[in-house]
């Protein structure tokens, strides 16, 4: 992995906030049985099992980024969904790229320190590859923040930051 940027999963600290109040004023939604197995989890980088209980939660990137750095991010506090086991799991444990995220189409976000959109880019069927996708966005001086998301819902899958 680039040593310029570092994966994040969600903090455990904001983790323990949103299993009982989440980022929409919400109590977790939805605790469900998932039947199948498979869907990502923010609070560890990994995927469910099947007939693992989850819960749904509201979770705002952006605005937990914004209160740790000081950036404004605006009109790009989006407000979203994410699995995230009910009770304490292991978190993501790293380096690299959790294979957890990784899928036949990603959305890399770039961001300024100040919370600013700055460009994208569009993973398809593993071309390029995260690690080519990240390592082009960082490329660039200016980004502090890179969020990787799922094409087809949007979800927020993980954070990376420069350091």
């Amino acid at each position: 992995m680039d040593e310029s940027y570092e994966m994040r999963a969600i903090a455990p600290e904001v983790l323990k906030q949103l299993r009982i109040t989440d980022d929409a004023g919400d109590p977790p939604r939805l605790v469900v049985e998932d039947e199948e197995g498979g869907n990502p989890m923010r609070c560890c980088l990994g995927r469910s099992r099947p007939h693992e209980t989850i819960a749904l939660v509201s979770y705002a990137p952006l605005r937990r980024w914004a209160r740790e750095t000081g950036a404004t991010p605006g009109p790009y506090n989006e407000v979203g969904p994410v699995f995230i086991h009910p009770e304490e799991c292991d978190g993501w444990t790293g380096p690299g790229i959790a294979d957890g995220i990784r899928g036949r189409r990603r959305v890399l976000r770039a961001y300024t320190a100040e919370g600013n959109i700055l460009g994208g880019r569009l993973l398809n069927d593993g071309e390029p590859t995260i690690e080519e996708g990240l390592a082009e966005l960082y490329g660039d001086p200016r980004v502090a923040a890179v969020h990787v998301r799922a094409v087809e819902f949007g979800c927020f899958l993980a954070e990376t930051r420069r350091v």
